[in-house]
């Protein structure tokens, strides 16, 4: 499909809209050429000095589009912000053509990427969610058809998809099959506790490389490319640290800027990996020229993470692609990162940095628990129930006097431990 991409700029967009420049432009076209559906014919940065609430651009720019779209034969124009329903409706008149924003296009990516049962359910409640927020006022007389490149069909496609009584049920039907998928991963989460196997968590911008370090640690094999959002699904698989202590790796979906806060909501399944991690190993490209910007977006995903009020993990930053480096900015980032608290630099494509990082991981892993033995008396029976409701008791021996137990413990439950009231 012959595809015109545009990415608006200027200092009038809101925080909350993604402002063009040569980068962002760059990633939003490799988001396009993620598709192979796409053929990307032109693209174009424009600067938006007033954004119009029917059409978003002012009538030069949309003139001007006009005219790139009729020259160059376009049938899709993809723009790199969340147009609202109205906005979106208007310009597919204009243009003659179909419209799909930043929110459409990484929904018909996830739609192509998700292999599992439980990733398509994911990608198709979030699909939901954003298709029943077209359907307000724009498509209240379904009196026009819109087509999909793909996945996305689109409101008003059908009777049923644009009547929002029918989308509210699907929404309901899919994520009471998710909750069984959440459901499902509690009870192996509660397996891996009762077995105290840490679950260490990778996160990181869209291919910054997560999937080859999975690969390297565990003899993995899954797919890793120099694509966004090359893998969707999520991943775990148990690997021997240092070919000693067993641990659990999980690979998580790619982040990305100005992720879509619905996507975040229907990957909770997924995300709630990252929650119940013992450790965090946040990925950054540190080749990339934007690798700052990328890891702040991370960090913003995670805070808006539903900590429940959970403690949060130690974060491990990984700086991968060392090898794309030239030998001086090398040299310079290693001694920027030679102290112990530093990120630490790796290759997943050469396998350097690995044995660092291994050593470092278990060191970590070991500063999250402490293993002590404590004596109870019999009358302490909620101090007892406590530990074992929280599966933190390796061994207990019954004395005259009570209790001597060796518990496998952090911080924090030790101090809410010595909260709780003796009877």
């Amino acid at each position: 499909m012959r595809s015109l991409v545009v990415s608006p700029g200027g200092s009038v967009l809101s925080e909350g809209q993604y402002q063009a420049s040569n980068s962002s432009s760059e990633e939003f076209i490799s988001l396009c050429e993620a598709l192979s559906s796409l053929l990307v014919v032109k693209d174009i940065v424009l600067n938006v000095r007033q954004i119009k609430a029917a059409t978003f651009f002012g009538s030069g720019n949309i003139a001007l589009l006009k005219s790139l779209v009729t020259s160059n034969n376009i049938s899709l124009v993809l723009v790199d912000v969340n147009l609202s329903p109205i906005q979106q409706r208007n310009l597919e008149h204009e243009f003659k053509a179909k419209v799909i924003d930043r929110t459409g296009l990484i929904l018909e990516i996830f739609g192509n990427r998700a292999k599992t049962r439980e990733g398509a359910l994911q990608v198709e409640l979030a699909h939901l969610e954003y298709q029943k927020s077209r359907l307000v006022r724009s498509w209240t007389h379904l009196e026009r058809q819109r087509g999909g490149i793909g996945f996305m069909g689109g409101p008003g496609e059908t009777q049923i998809e644009s009547d929002r009584r029918i989308l509210a049920e699907k929404i309901s039907k899919i994520k009471r099959s998710l909750d069984k998928v959440i459901l499902t991963r509690h009870l192996h989460r509660e397996n891996r506790k009762n077995n105290r196997i840490p679950v260490i968590s990778l996160v990181g911008y869209t291919n910054a490389g997560k999937s080859s370090i999975f690969n390297f640690l565990t003899n993995a094999n899954v797919l890793s490319q120099d694509m966004l959002f090359a893998t969707l699904d999520p991943t775990m698989r148990a690997f021997k640290l240092l070919g000693k202590k067993e641990v659990i790796l999980s690979d998580t979906v790619g982040f990305i800027s100005k992720l879509p806060t619905g996507l975040i909501s229907a990957f909770k399944a997924t995300l709630e990996e990252v929650i119940n991690a013992d450790l965090i190993l946040h990925v950054i490209d540190i080749s990339h020229s934007e690798s700052k910007f990328q890891a702040l977006e991370v960090e913003k995903v995670i805070d808006e993470l539903d900590w429940e009020g959970k403690t949060r993990p130690p974060i491990l930053e990984i700086y991968n692609k060392i090898d794309k480096l030239k030998k001086s900015q090398l040299e310079q980032l290693r001694v920027g990162c030679s102290n112990s608290q530093e990120p630490i630099l790796l290759s997943a494509l050469s396998g350097s940095g690995f044995q660092y990082l291994e050593n470092k991981l278990r060191k970590l892993l070991e500063l999250t628990t402490r293993t002590e033995t404590i004596f109870l008396s019999f009358k302490q029976t909620k101090k007892r129930a406590w530990l074992f409701e929280k599966n933190i008791v390796s061994n207990e021996l019954v004395l005259n006097h009570g209790f001597s137990l060796t518990v496998d413990w952090s911080k924090e439950q030790k101090s809410i431990f010595r909260k709780i009231s003796s009877t």
